[in-house]
């Protein structure tokens, strides 16, 4: 019995590493996408930020629980990239790769956040479009190919 309560203290430790629930339906939808994709790049407007703090996860700033958008990718020698275009607030970017890992950006251009993957996999990409400072604001998703 204590072997069982052990290991399943260890399961709920490891699923408590990110607040984030991947596994949710993405708030601003989800599209497939194959390598040399046209329209380049590919935008979605979405609302950035959310109520949940990443400071347990060792980042700054707030996200949704849910994903805002999820990206299916056919990968073929090109590098991906997602970033957010905004004026108006300070944005940052969390990204679950295909193989489980974690990757966040805040400021990569003035304040706004890119995620490039030199490599990228061929597989689901949940992706959080958050704030700085927990306020909510209109933002734009980018997803492309090109430098």
């Amino acid at each position: 019995m204590k072997r069982f309560l052990f290991v399943g203290l260890l399961v709920l430790v490891a699923l408590g590493a990110y607040a984030q629930n991947y596994q949710l339906q993405p708030t601003y939808g989800d599209v497939s996408l194959s390598a040399g994709f046209q329209p380049d790049p590919f935008r979605r407007d979405v609302v950035a930020g959310g109520s949940i703090s990443l400071s347990k996860q060792g980042y700054y700033g707030y996200v949704a629980d849910a994903p805002d958008f999820d990206l299916r990718y056919s990968s073929g020698g090109y590098r991906l990239t997602i970033k957010i275009e905004n004026t108006d607030a300070d944005t940052l970017l969390l990204v679950n790769a295909p193989d489980g890992s974690w990757h966040f950006n805040d400021d990569t251009n003035g304040l706004d956040p890119a995620v490039t993957f030199n490599s990228p996999l061929d597989g689901l990409y949940d992706i959080w479009v958050g704030t700085f400072d927990g306020n909510y604001a209109d933002a734009t998703l980018v997803i492309t190919e090109m430098d």
